[in-house]
């Protein structure tokens, strides 16, 4: 088991890692940037229909916000599917 989850953890960390080295120089913006530059390159003269309510100072405390969002999801994910093992545990010992 402990050596199953090491391997899981080494494929993780190379997939973070192996695409930072590949593509040398890249530029790694985010979904949002290239949609807005795509919808550019086709209507020059597109408008949003909205604009953020509450823009953050800087791409690190957007990251930031991005990077708690996740790990709470990360977390909820954990909890719940934690627990049903849990109660799939505890109705199997039952039985």
């Amino acid at each position: 088991m402990v050596k199953k989850n090491l391997l899981l953890v080494a494929i993780v960390i190379v997939l973070a890692i192996v695409p930072l080295f590949l593509q040398k120089g890249a530029e790694f913006s985010g979904a949002d940037a290239q949609a807005e530059t795509a919808i550019t390159q086709i209507d020059k003269e597109y408008e949003p229909w909205f604009s953020s309510i509450w823009e953050p100072p800087s791409g690190e405390i957007e990251s930031l916000l991005f990077a708690l969002q996740a790990a709470a999801g990360a977390g909820f994910a954990g909890y719940f599917f934690g627990l049903m093992r849990g109660r799939f545990k505890k109705d199997q010992s039952a039985n």
